[in-house]
């Protein structure tokens, strides 16, 4: 059985949750799914759509909000209660702050940003991008394991739901408030302009090829234009043109929106470890030999300062 760990925020789900339960389900077997906090009714009940053995309320006063502590203590009870053969969890903020030591708690391995598995024999792989992308690793692990599974790696529309919901059930967990060693604080927010890219359904990012800061007004008019968010490759960042919260790639946010629209983005695998997720990739620019075509599902060869102001006209239109 495969237990896969939910994550929720004042009751809404993280869209990777359902990424992460969608790649149990396409492994076969048995799935169980959890979800923690002090109120967890409504999370529950939107996660038994989905076809799975059981939904389980794992809820505690200590767990909300979120601490490091709390969440091993609670999901140490969890595991060790229902004995899964793996715990599966999205690869969030969240996660990566608390996964590390669940496994140490376990005495599990851990392994992160998965993209999907594979069986050899009895056994299972866990695949994961290594060396920035370029390669890809088969991890095989002796015995119970933790993993994580990159933001976008699994379609969340290939979800399957179930005929009827799931049973619910409530976990009775004892997580001592004493024992926890964090304070808590609002959740950091640098400006209030500041998104989280990795739940936006729309997003249009820029590169080198916008060429000067005055010019990326341009992609925020189309990117107003579509309701989408604006993003960026590094070099943008780095300049000091867009925000470091803005950047998408390897050392930036892992995105999967359903359309990307690629602004005079080459297209190096840094960049490309970040969105090629997207259900539907949108790529200008005037190289036609630009690696960013090798993973868009429609490319147009011109100069954005031509194309773009004429997309935004048509819109308005």
């Amino acid at each position: 059985m495969i237990l896969v760990i939910a994550e929720q925020q004042s009751g809404t789900l993280n869209r990777s949750s359902w990424e992460t339960i969608a790649a149990a389900q396409q492994a076969g077997g048995p799935v169980k799914v959890a979800v923690l906090g002090a109120a967890t009714g409504a999370a529950a009940g939107e996660l038994a759509a989905a076809a799975v053995t059981e939904v389980l309320r794992v809820e505690a006063p200590a767990l909300s909000p979120y601490t490091l502590d709390g969440f091993v203590s609670a999901l140490g009870q969890v595991v060790a209660a229902e004995q899964p053969e793996s715990v599966w969890l999205p690869h969030t903020y969240q996660t990566r702050d608390f996964a590390p030591a669940l496994a140490v708690h376990l005495g599990r391995a851990l392994v992160t940003d998965c993209i999907g598995t594979k069986s050899d024999g009895a056994r299972r792989l866990f695949v994961r991008p290594v060396f920035q992308g370029r390669l890809l690793a088969d991890v095989a692990v002796d015995g119970p394991a933790l993993a994580t599974f990159q933001i976008g790696a699994i379609r969340a529309d290939s979800l399957v739901r179930g005929a009827a919901p799931a049973p619910v059930r409530t976990v009775a967990v004892s997580v001592d408030a004493g024992a926890i060693r964090q304070a808590p604080e609002a959740p950091f927010r640098e400006a209030k302009q500041a998104v989280d890219l990795t739940q936006a359904e729309r997003i249009v990012a820029v590169g080198r090829g916008i060429k000067e800061a005055e010019k990326v007004v341009l992609a925020q008019q189309l990117a107003a234009a579509i309701g989408a968010d604006i993003g960026a490759s590094r070099p943008i960042c780095d300049a000091g043109w867009l925000p470091m919260d803005r950047q998408i790639g390897s050392s930036g946010q892992t995105v999967a929106p359903k359309l990307y629209l690629a602004l005079g983005i080459s297209g190096a695998i840094q960049h490309l470890v970040g969105m090629k997720g997207a259900r539907t990739i949108v790529a200008i620019n005037k190289d036609p030999e630009a690696p960013i075509f090798e993973v868009a599902d429609y490319g147009v060869v011109g100069d954005l300062f031509e194309i773009v102001p004429a997309v935004i006209k048509e819109l308005k239109g």
